[in-house]
């Protein structure tokens, strides 16, 4: 839009100067212009395809530079006039070809106004709609050419322009309801099977190309879903079926196009990822880049593909790419490792694990085919036997180092996670970390061939074992380094944690079945590795380690041990100090051991963790018996011998307690050594009381009693009964059988001497003897005597009838002929509490009683000799010289 000028000289222009100084620069500006030159107002763009027949509307007028933005507006008011009719469509066609005519061209036009991302649906404006509808119906046009021609239409947008499928799916549908219910001329029919025919071979031309076409999104899939729906109604239509009469099987069709898609989508691949140069390390970069997307490639035929053509057309499109990965991976892996052969070494093996790790996930993926065969990749891992062995020596070096790096930087501190402490060191934990990636590495191989897994387990488990076993040796030297400039409870402290250490990997040693697995290894390998073989290697290998940590740990609890060793020794040794028997109780004596092992063990139970704990009070105990038993032995000939045992009995009491402790230390078990028993039995048996003792004799007599047997030195019969009302005990003695002769004409003149023993128990009860029988081996007394004691008596502890029968001899002394021992709670009336006022005559057939006579050997007897070193007790003196007399005369000793 312009501005139009008038023609106007410089000097009108100098006389409106004079009126109008204000506009003196306008008017410079115009007078300096050329004559006739217009001013530029403004323009409007118009395209011509945006017009309609019609347009009545206010346009912005647009300038030429920013300097005066705003022009203003125009009024335009538009109209398209034919003057014309353009008759191109009808010359020489029939009205169904004019028909599909307009009906692409309104649906191209359509679609281009539009200009929408979204998939064009079928629709069309009300003026094309109408259009067509007239058209139709004034050239007679049925609904079945109608819906032929949109089909047509369709089909061919399909393959250029975004067009829904549902749209498609509908034509067929109209064309398959009206294909009984009219005839078509034979050329549209040629259509209509060429078009179907045609778009099936597109279809597929699609499905070998899914791959890029339908990526696995949420907006492609569902069109790969309805494509293949389309294909499969065509198939179905009638129409089809009748104009092509050569058999086409849908599902074997997509199936090869499925295979020829996947192969050509391979060599793609492989072309992309090409190596530039020969080196074996980019060759197999190369290779495992290929695989990897192959690998992707089969998850997402897995994941998402698989559903949609099994549901569509039943085609298990998993199963067809990955038998077809199969055997184009199997010679690619193959070609590219045989290039590698006779040049491997660490860097290059290292290179071939991701790959051999990715092929193993793709076998892996054979779970889920539904149709299984032979699989080439089943034999994948034959390619790589050749760096299976850098990969275990890979990952045992590494460990290795790791470990070492560990301990160096290790102060043999407890640790302390939160507000819980942990009594082993940084070196045990990050051991355990780094000792993982070998397990991982196992998993990861996964080795197929059974015999040949079994010896990778043999190599894993003994890698394993020399990691931890080399650890105990670098906890040793490190616990040297240290305690050189440390104090002693610094060294101590370090020692505890250094056994916690060792706990700590030797419990990892004993998850070892565990963490490798064996017991799957062991089914796996059942028909090719015997049991024994089996268990003789790995469980062999493993009891060697843990045999080596149990003697680190021994060794290490020995040291700590030592000096709790001598510091009881010498606190027990305080205890046998002469000067210190009369002055102290038992109690006070055994004190300061008790307080020091108390302070000490809970020292050592913050410190270590209750394996090594327990494992250092099994030793320590031992020791402690040992020291005791010692200590007793070398005072077992000095004075106040019982006072001592005493003591050493109450501190093995104390001892056992606190090494007890309720059930949280050691077991009863463990505490009742041989070892304590026979020292136990021994302090009892030296802390006895002299009278003590002499029970303790009498029992074992009546023990020794009752278990003898034969008459070897004849017997003696007798009647013995208590009477509780008046506290009498009655002997009956009857007879005696069997006695040796003593004199020299073959005879004896025997008497029996009956006494109650133990003497300061019936201190008051005279001894009693019955008449002298002249010259006679099987005496007939039948005399009876009458002892006046009470029950409480007669069930004391040893309290028995020691019946003796001697030869008399005038000038001499009187023979041994043998003795007799009865226990007063076995006697009649005293072992039944028969009541007062019972029959004696009732009790008389059953306490007759006939006892073997015995001879005691000479010398053998501990409690004599205990009483006989008592030489202060004037009782245990005279009861050790009474019975060794008896073991002087007796037959026994003859015979020794």
């Amino acid at each position: 839009m312009w501005d139009k000028d008038e023609e106007v000289s410089l000097t009108q222009k100098l006389e409106e100067i004079r009126t109008s100084l204000t506009s003196i620069r306008r008017m410079i500006k115009e007078a300096k212009k050329e004559k006739g030159t217009d001013d530029f107002l403004g323009n409007i763009v118009l395209k011509l395809q945006d017009l309609h027949c019609t347009e009545d509307n206010w346009y912005k007028l647009e300038p030429r530079t920013e300097t005066y933005p705003d022009r203003g507006q125009c009024h335009l008011n538009l109209k398209f006039i034919h003057k014309a009719r353009d008759e191109t469509l009808s010359a020489g066609r029939s009205a169904y070809t004019n028909y599909c005519g307009i009906l692409q061209q309104f649906v191209q036009a359509y679609i281009s106004k539009e200009q929408s991302s979204a998939p064009w649906k079928g629709a069309l404006c009300g003026e094309a709609q109408t259009l067509l509808e007239l058209y139709a119906t004034q050239n007679d046009l049925s609904p079945f050419l109608q819906d032929l021609a949109k089909w047509v239409a369709y089909s061919k947008l399909y393959q250029s322009l975004e067009v829904d499928s549902s749209v498609l799916l509908q034509q067929l549908t109209s064309i398959e309801y009206h294909w009984h219910q009219q005839e078509l001329p034979y050329q549209q029919k040629q259509e209509l099977g060429d078009s179907l025919h045609g778009f099936l071979q597109y279809g597929l031309c699609l499905v070998a190309k899914y791959r890029d076409i339908f990526p696995p999104t949420p907006t492609a899939t569902p069109k790969l879903h309805t494509l293949l729906r389309i294909l499969v109604q065509i198939c179905k239509t009638q129409a089809f079926q009748k104009l092509n009469p050569a058999h086409f099987e849908l599902h074997d069709e997509i199936n090869d196009a499925i295979q020829t898609g996947t192969e050509e989508w391979f060599t793609i691949k492989k072309g992309l990822h090409q190596p530039m140069t020969k080196d074996l390390k980019e060759i197999g970069s190369a290779l495992f880049k290929l695989i990897t997307e192959v690998k992707e490639d089969i998850k997402h035929n897995k994941d998402v593909w698989n559903r949609v053509f099994v549901s569509a057309v039943q085609v298990d499109v998993f199963t067809a790419v990955y038998q077809k990965f199969d055997c184009l991976l199997t010679n690619e892996v193959k070609q590219t490792l045989s290039l590698m052969d006779g040049q491997m070494e660490q860097n290059l093996a290292k290179s071939l694990f991701p790959i051999y790790l990715s092929l193993q996930t793709i076998h892996k993926d054979k779970a889920f085919l539904q149709r299984r065969g032979f699989l080439q990749l089943s034999s994948f891992h034959e390619s790589f036997r050749e760096a299976l062995p850098y990969w275990l020596n890979q990952a045992f070096s590494t460990t290795q180092d790791r470990v070492e790096r560990a301990v160096q930087v290790d102060q043999l501190q407890p640790l302390q996670i939160g507000a819980v402490p942990i009594k082993h060191s940084s070196s045990a934990v990050d051991s355990v970390a780094c000792i993982q990636p070998i397990y991982q590495l196992w998993d990861q191989l996964s080795w197929p061939d059974p015999e040949e897994a079994f010896m990778l387990m043999v190599k894993t488990t003994e890698d394993v074992c020399k990691i931890v076993v080399n650890y105990s040796h670098l906890l040793k030297q490190r616990v040297r380094v240290l305690s050189e400039n440390s104090d002693h409870g610094s060294a101590i402290n370090m020692l505890c944690v250094v056994v916690n250490d060792l706990e700590h990997m030797r419990s990892v040693l004993e998850k070892l079945p565990v963490q490798l697995k064996w017991e799957g290894l062991r089914e796996r390998t059942q028909n090719v590795i015997g049991q024994s073989q089996f268990e003789n290697t790995l469980h062999s290998q493993k009891h060697q380690a843990l045999s080596t940590l149990s003697r680190e740990i021994k060794s290490a609890l020995a040291t700590l041990g030592r000096k709790l060793y001598t510091d009881i020794e010498i606190h027990v040794r305080s205890m046998s100090t002469r000067r210190r028997i009369p002055s102290k109780s038992t109690e006070d004596a055994a004190a300061p051991l008790m307080r020091y092992l108390e302070q000490e063990l809970e020292y050592m139970n913050e410190n270590l963790v209750q394996e090594n704990f327990n494992s250092l009070l099994t030793p320590l105990w031992e020791n402690s018996v040992k020291i005791l038993h010692q200590m007793f032995n070398q005072h077992s000939q000095q004075e106040g011998l019982m006072v001592f045992s005493q003591r050493l009995q109450y501190t093995l009491q104390c001892l056992e307690q606190c090494f007890h402790a309720e059930g949280n230390g050691l077991s009863l078990q463990k505490l009742h050594s041989d070892e304590y028993q026979t020292l136990k039995a021994l302090l009892t048996h030296h802390s006895m009381t002299s009278q003590q003792l002499i029970e303790k004799f009498f029992r074992r007599k009546i023990t020794e009693q009752k278990n003898y047997s034969g008459e070897k030195y004849g017997a003696v019969t007798f009647l013995a009964t208590y009477r509780i009302s008046d506290q009498r005990l009655r002997v009956d003695v009857l007879n005696a059988l069997k006695l040796l002769p003593m004199d020299s004409n073959g005879f004896s003149d025997p008497f029996v001497h009956l006494c109650l023993e133990p003497h300061h128990i019936f201190p008051e009860v005279e001894p009693r003897c019955t008449q002298i029988k002249r010259c006679d081996l099987n005496p007939l007394f039948d005399e009876t005597f009458e002892f006046l004691v009470s029950l409480d008596q007669c069930l004391a502890p040893g309290a028995c009838l020691v019946i003796t029968v001697l030869d008399h001899d005038t000038l001499m002394t009187d023979d041994f002929e043998g003795e007799a021992f009865l226990a007063l709670e076995d006697v009649s009336g005293i072992s039944t509490k028969e009541e007062e006022g019972q029959s004696l005559q009732s009790d008389t057939s059953s306490g007759q009683k006939r006892l073997p006579l015995m001879h005691p050997k000479p010398n053998e007897d501990s409690i004599l000799k205990l009483l006989e070193s008592r030489k202060s007790e004037r009782e245990a003196q005279a009861f050790v010289k009474k019975r060794r007399q008896r073991e002087k005369q007796s037959q026994e000793a003859v015979k020794s």
